[in-house]
C-alpha cells in the first residue's frame, strides 16, 4: 500500500467518532501533493448538507487527533469541506451512492463518435459500469474513463 493510501486509511478510522458526534458521513479523503505542499482533505456530508460551522468542528477535533498520533510524516494542511455538486465517482461508494441517479462522465476514446455522456447509472463492479445512455444500456469499462461525477442539471 503506498503512503497517501495508508495516511488517507489511518486518517478515516480516526476522524469516524467525530463525524459520528458531529451527525456527519465522510465521502472521501484524501492525501495529495500539489504545486509542493502535501494537502490532507476530508469532504464530508450529512442529511441537509453541511455548513461552516460543521466543517469547522470536524476540522478542530481532527486537527487535535492528528497532533496526538502524528502519523502524518511531511507537514501539511488539514481542510475539511463538503463535497459540493457533481461529485466524483471515485470508490464504490460512490458508485453504490449513485445507482438509479444520473452521472457523467468523459472518455479517453470515443465510442460511437462521443467521449462525453449523461446517463443513469444502473450497474457496477470493479471493472465495469452499465449506464442508461438515451434509453439505450451501454456498458463501459472503469479504466477508460477520464472524469466521472454525479450529474448536476444547471438549467433545472
Amino acid at each position: 500500500m503506498a503512503q497517501h493510501e495508508v495516511i488517507e486509511q489511518k486518517t478515516e478510522e480516526l476522524v469516524q467518532p467525530v463525524l459520528t458526534d458531529n451527525g456527519c458521513t465522510l465521502v472521501d479523503c484524501e492525501y495529495v501533493k500539489e504545486a509542493g505542499t502535501w494537502y490532507l482533505r476530508l469532504y464530508i456530508d450529512k442529511e441537509g448538507g453541511v455548513n461552516i460551522d460543521d466543517c469547522e468542528k470536524v476540522s478542530r477535533a481532527l486537527s487535535d487527533l492528528l497532533d496526538r498520533d502524528d502519523f502524518v510524516p511531511d507537514v501539511y494542511t488539514l481542510e475539511v469541506s463538503s463535497p459540493g455538486l457533481g461529485r466524483p465517482l471515485k470508490k464504490e461508494k460512490d458508485y453504490t451512492r449513485n445507482l438509479g441517479r444520473e452521472i457523467e462522465f468523459r472518455l479517453y476514446q470515443p465510442v460511437d463518435g462521443e467521449k462525453d455522456f449523461v446517463g443513469t447509472l444502473k450497474a457496477f463492479d470493479k471493472e465495469t459500469m452499465t449506464v442508461d445512455v438515451r434509453g439505450k444500456e451501454m456498458v463501459f469499462n472503469r479504466k477508460d474513463i477520464a472524469k466521472n461525477n454525479e450529474y448536476v442539471d444547471w438549467n433545472a
